[in-house]
């Protein structure tokens, strides 16, 4: 009776739909995409969590994760990347593979920026418009070509744009923001057919407003109230409501998802 229930548990299949797979995160440092890499550490991810700025924030999160794995094989480590530049987005990934002696399984780029003055376009200055498309559109571009690059083939690879429902909404102030999302949302839906034949999906997913930093940034209370009212729920979103979206699109249960930019707001917009 004890051997047959041995061999039962040993051919149990894990519960961790992500294990040992390698997951790369833009912006994993604070905020969504924070959130993100602690949701994918919870799926069995190994996690590799890039900052452009807060080192430490970053080292917290990636305390947090190893916390509970052998400090000799940790399963969090962090880089520093600007995305918006191609040579230090190729060694992110050369790091990853050196890190974990794998191929990645999984992009989320998660970096992004707004203008929390939130000016008219025909108040944008022009270099906070090109700062805007160099992050969000430019960053997400490179991160995609390196991923459609070197993602591991024949199952498993995921790209994973975070967008903004911003892209619907249309509102006054966010010019250069939106536009720097829609234009990777475009690219996003190109790039799921180029990949046709290796088994890596690509997806948006667009989060409506959600209290991070970033959202509070610029604002007053009665702007935040206003938001609040406008969403059908009444409520601003949180990072737990866009994470398991993500989780989903990064496992195979997600397959037939493709080319795809999934809207996270509440109906807001």
């Amino acid at each position: 009776m004890a051997q047959v229930s041995i061999d039962a548990q040993a051919a149990t299949p894990s519960l961790l739909p992500l294990e040992d797979r390698v997951a790369i995160i833009t912006g994993a440092s604070r905020g969504i995409g924070r959130a993100i890499a602690l949701h994918l550490a919870s799926l069995g991810a190994k996690l590799v969590l890039n900052y452009a700025n807060n080192s430490a924030q970053a080292e917290l999160v990636a305390a947090e994760i190893n916390s509970s794995s052998d400090p000799s094989h940790p399963r969090a480590i962090t880089i520093h990347a600007d995305v918006s530049d191609p040579n230090q987005v190729k060694s992110l990934f050369d790091q990853a593979e050196q890190a974990f002696n794998t191929q990645p399984h999984i992009l989320v780029n998660s970096a992004g920026v707004l203008d929390p003055n939130y000016p008219t376009i025909a108040n944008t200055k022009i270099e906070d418009f090109d700062y805007i498309f160099n992050v969000n559109t430019r960053g997400a571009f490179l991160c995609s070509r390196e991923a459609a690059n070197r993602l591991t083939r024949g199952g498993g690879g995921r790209i994973i744009l975070i967008s903004s429902s911003m892209v619907g909404g249309l509102k006054p102030g966010f010019g250069a923001y939106a536009a720097s999302k829609a234009a990777v949302e475009t690219m996003m839906r190109i790039l799921a057919k180029e990949l046709k034949g290796t088994k890596i999906t690509a997806n948006c997913v667009a989060p409506g407003p959600i209290a991070t930093d970033m959202f509070y940034s610029g604002k007053g209370e009665e702007e935040v109230k206003r938001v609040i009212d406008e969403c059908p729920l009444s409520r601003l979103g949180e990072t737990k409501d866009v994470t398991p979206v993500v989780g989903f699109l990064a496992t195979d249960a997600s397959e037939w998802i493709n080319g795809q930019v999934i809207r996270v707001n509440g109906g807001y917009c």
